[in-house]
C-alpha cells in the first residue's frame, strides 16, 4: 500500500505474484484503464515475464469480474467496517484478510462452497 497509484506500485505487486507463482506459460493479466497499465515499463515487464495484458473498454467490468468480486468482498467484509489509525495497521489488516481469512477459511461459491486451500 502506497500513497499513490504509480506504476511502481502495480509492478511491485505483479513482481511479487510472478515470484510466488513462477508461471511457466503465458498468463493473461486483466487491468482497468489506469495510466500505470499503459506505461512502457508495464508492457516491457509483461513481455519479460510471459504475461499478456488485457484491458477492456471503459465501463466494461466483465473481463475483470473475478478481481471486481474480490475487491467487493474485501470492502464489504473488512474495510468498510473499520477505521485505521495508521497505514501500517491497514496494511496488516488487509494482509490478514487475504492470507488468513479469504484464502484459507472463506467459502467460495465458484469452488463449490469450499475455501481456496
Amino acid at each position: 500500500m502506497k500513497l499513490t497509484l504509480h506504476r511502481e506500485l502495480v509492478l511491485d505487486a505483479l513482481m511479487m505474484a510472478v515470484w510466488r507463482r513462477k508461471p511457466r506459460q503465458s498468463v493473461m493479466i486483466h487491468s482497468d484503464q489506469g495510466s500505470q497499465y499503459g506505461s512502457d515499463d508495464w508492457v516491457r515487464f509483461c513481455k519479460a515475464h510471459l504475461l499478456v495484458p488485457s484491458m477492456s473498454r471503459r465501463a466494461n467490468c466483465w473481463d475483470n469480474a473475478v478481481a471486481e468480486s474480490f475487491f467487493s468482498s474485501l470492502k464489504k467484509e473488512r474495510i468498510k467496517k473499520r477505521i485505521y489509525k495508521t497505514r501500517d495497521l491497514a496494511r496488516a489488516d488487509v494482509f490478514d484478510y487475504i492470507e488468513i481469512f479469504y484464502n484459507r477459511n472463506r467459502r467460495h461459491s465458484h469452488l463449490g462452497g469450499v475455501s481456496s486451500v
